[in-house]
């Protein structure tokens, strides 16, 4: 069951109500004492890791002046070096002032700064700690200073700064939900019943790609001028996109034909088919056909599944 006040702290994002309840619970400690653990949040890809991140970080409040903390978001891929990090983040923009840090795609941080972070976010009864660094000595202080951080890949989290830090983990997204993330970015539409139920198929319980989709929906109606979308509206967009029935893509196309060809094949096969590397078919396109239980991978090698079979004889005109 949704808890209402969870979702009252955040009114604007849809699901996900274990990793609010858990926030929620977070935040209360925080409105007593002025301190929220470090968070972790992992999620798939468009799961809404970064954006329930940055929600949490809007409800942090300055124990001075009752303000939401200024808010510093970091992509990881761009710090390269503590000299670095020190001198463009840590001097300017943390050091005695109240913040709140997060640490987008947590996987890419250098090695040299995730050793500065373990010092820097190490718990203890003082709730604080020093680092210093050349000429600088800074006190981190977790009454001023919040630690967020987000990523799709835990397993390349060094796992001692993985133990500073809370995990909150977030879940794919159901079709109703889906469909629900689309009908709030096109609130003056009327949609035919069961329409926005196939939409939700496509999009790989992904909150991103429903953004995405209803971007698209959006253009769609704005060039025919219509403020309705209808099954046959879904028909031609599809067509026209490009889109396949669960939202399988082109190169799981021919993945998929690839297999229906041989009872049996191997990786390097599929990766001659597709022209891609075996390591990227693995991580971007088979680990989707298994889970929609298209493709199996035994011992023997990939084969199709039956459910792929039928798939690929059911589609067939769609897939043409």
């Amino acid at each position: 069951m949704s808890d209402n006040k969870t979702t009252n702290l955040f009114p604007d994002i849809v699901g996900q109500d274990k990793a609010k309840k858990k926030l929620k619970f977070f935040h209360r400690g925080y409105e007593a004492s002025g301190i929220i653990p470090h968070l972790m949040f992992i999620a798939p890809k468009g799961c809404g890791k970064t954006m329930l991140a940055k929600a949490i970080g809007k409800q942090l409040k300055s124990n001075e002046t009752g303000k939401t903390k200024r808010f510093l978001e970091i992509n990881c891929s761009t710090i390269k070096n503590v000299k670095q990090f020190f001198n463009q983040v840590v001097v300017p923009h943390v050091a005695n002032k109240e913040c709140t840090i997060l640490f987008d795609e947590a996987s890419e941080l250098p090695k040299d700064v995730t050793m500065m972070l373990l010092t820097c976010l190490n718990p203890n009864e003082n709730n604080r700690n020093e680092f210093a660094y050349e000429d600088y000595v800074v006190d981190f202080d977790f009454r001023i200073h919040s630690f967020l951080f987000a990523t799709t890949e835990a397993h390349k989290i060094f796992h001692a700064l993985m133990d500073r830090c809370e995990r909150v983990d977030l879940e794919e997204y159901s079709y109703n939900q889906l469909g629900t993330i689309i009908h709030r970015q096109m609130k003056d539409i009327k949609f035919q019943s069961g329409v926005l139920d196939e939409i939700a198929t496509i999009l790989r319980g992904n909150a991103r790609a429903a953004q995405k989709m209803a971007n698209n929906m959006k253009t769609y109606l704005q060039a025919k001028k219509s403020k309705r979308f209808t099954k046959k509206d879904w028909e031609i967009m599809s067509n026209e996109l490009g889109i396949l029935p669960l939202g399988v893509n082109r190169i799981e196309l021919i993945v998929l034909n690839a297999l229906k060809q041989k009872k049996e094949c191997s990786l390097t096969h599929l990766a001659a088919k597709t022209g891609l590397t075996p390591q990227c078919l693995r991580q971007d396109f088979e680990m989707y056909l298994q889970k929609m239980d298209l493709m199996d991978i035994t011992t023997s090698g990939r084969a199709l599944t039956k459910t792929g079979h039928d798939y690929l004889e059911k589609n067939a005109l769609t897939l043409n």
